[in-house]
């Protein structure tokens, strides 16, 4: 019965999304949302899967690309099984349309993304038809969720700094808050249009991750010159694990617990923020500048 309250609420709410005026609806315009994180364990593979089921859910159009490196595991949380991946489109083994998953409420699931670091090493021929049914299939979406690795990793920084927001997850404790500022430490001198996004996820209070958050903006103010703003936080959930146990999403698991909630209620933030992202080139063309710059 929950999945089809889902369903229902996202289809009431599919004209009001497509009257909102968003940008990221425009054909070849897709908001491209990364979601990183400093050390693994934060939960941020949870995080992207369910703010694109959320942001689906509401009538977008959404694509989820695992560029988790050597880690992916979206197609698992998702109950999907799929053998081919994007590392078989770099490598000419299948084309792109033949590796997209079909997943709830209409999500697409790009697995193997990671595999995208592997283009470097192809010819210009062959990164020129990959890019090419890359950005057909930004084309056809309203967002692009990219799940990625550590945001210290080099490659991985290509793929964010190309982005149009960056929402870096880390979690309450010491460790998990300075790889997080690290990540964001090592985008400091990205295009200021880039927007950095910090997220509390399993917060034991809302009073702990208001603190971490104003602590965290105001030391990459001072130290980094970086506005860095601050994206809320999402509550401690035993319903969190016991939906990865599952295999299946919190948000169709268990729609409406205390994550489910601060979840949509990201989703919508990340909503509003893509209706005043500037126009920019679509983010595979950006990339493949970048790849391109890098190869000269």
């Amino acid at each position: 019965m929950s999945d089809q309250a889902n369903i229902l609420r996202g289809l009431m709410e599919r004209r009001q999304f497509e009257s909102a005026g968003a940008a990221a609806a425009s054909p070849g315009a897709a908001c491209t949302i990364a979601v990183t994180s400093g050390k693994g364990g934060v939960g941020k593979s949870n995080v992207a899967l369910n703010v694109g089921l959320a942001l689906a859910e509401e009538g977008a159009r959404v694509c989820l690309l695992d560029a988790n490196l050597g880690l992916g595991n979206i197609d698992l949380l998702c109950g999907l099984n799929g053998y081919w991946n994007l590392a078989h489109v770099v490598t000419g083994a299948r084309r792109l349309k033949d590796v997209v998953l079909d997943g709830p409420a209409g999500l697409h699931v790009v697995p193997g993304a990671s595999g995208l670091v592997d283009l470097a090493d192809c010819s210009q021929a062959a990164q020129d038809e990959i890019f090419r049914q890359l950005e057909e299939l930004e084309r056809t979406h309203d967002f692009i969720i990219l799940d990625t690795g550590t945001g210290i990793h080099q490659s991985i920084r290509r793929f964010l700094a190309a982005a149009d927001v960056v929402l870096v997850v880390t979690a309450p404790e010491p460790t998990a808050i300075a790889d997080a500022y690290a990540t964001v430490k090592s985008l400091a001198g990205a295009d200021e249009s880039l927007r950095l996004q910090i997220l509390v996820n399993q917060a034991e209070s809302a009073q702990q991750a208001r603190a971490i958050l104003d602590r965290f903006k105001q030391t990459a103010r001072t130290f980094l010159r970086r506005d860095v703003e601050s994206a809320g936080f999402i509550p401690f959930d035993p319903h969190v694990p016991a939906a990865v146990r599952a295999r299946r999403p919190l948000l169709h698991e268990h729609p409406e617990c205390p994550a489910a909630t601060a979840i949509r209620q990201l989703a919508r933030r990340l909503k509003s923020i893509a209706a005043s992202v500037p126009a920019r080139p679509p983010f595979f063309a950006r990339l493949a500048r970048r790849a391109s710059r890098k190869a000269a």
